[in-house]
């Protein structure tokens, strides 16, 4: 018993001494003045809520909302993943893609808004490989709005900025909507 006891100390012991002798490590650099860049996009995003293969979908809502006839109703949430293309037709070139989540967050359809977090992928030209991110509340009812860019990865690493919308087409009835955005970024 004595033995097991002392086995027992020796054990805590070691795993002190093992802990006092851990420490975090951090290593800062001074930092070299980077050059910020400016880039401005313009592209069109079809977010389609209708037909065989949509682009957004509806993954929760709440249970209030049952009786509600919109397409988009208060408390809603969509997994989307859009295509961003050169121009609003249909068929105009591919670009990008829009992923993330969007939630209808106003009770007032005459005031419509959602609150977006989407990570805006260029798949193709220059910025191939990049993207960058918007987490905001779209008014989506007003003529044109500003939304907030968060971030950003590949030549848009720690973007920040901002996309200005306007609506190009919106269908009340299914929600399919086409939106220009005009998007600043600044970045290094």
């Amino acid at each position: 018993m004595r033995s097991m006891v002392n086995f027992c100390l020796a054990m805590i012991l070691c795993v002190a001494a093992a802990t006092a002798q851990g420490e975090y490590y951090s290593e800062s650099v001074a930092a070299v003045p980077m050059q910020q860049k400016v880039t401005k996009l313009h592209f069109f995003l079809h977010d389609i809520l209708s037909g065989p293969n949509p682009s957004a979908v509806m993954v929760a809502h709440a249970n209030l909302t049952d009786g509600d006839k919109s397409p988009t109703p208060f408390g809603s949430v969509f997994a989307v993943d859009d295509a961003l293309r050169v121009g609003p037709e249909s068929n105009s070139e591919i670009i990008g893609n829009a992923q993330g989540l969007y939630v209808s967050s106003s009770q007032d359809a005459n005031n419509f808004a959602i609150v977006m977090y989407i990570d805006f992928a260029l798949t193709s030209g220059e910025f191939n490989g990049s993207s960058f991110s918007v987490f905001s509340r779209n008014p989506v009812s007003e003529p044109s709005r500003e939304l907030a860019v968060v971030g950003g990865r590949g030549k848009f690493r720690m973007a920040r900025g901002f996309a200005e919308l306007k609506t190009a087409y919106f269908n009340g009835t299914n929600g399919d909507a086409i939106i220009e955005y005009n998007v600043s970024l600044f970045h290094y």
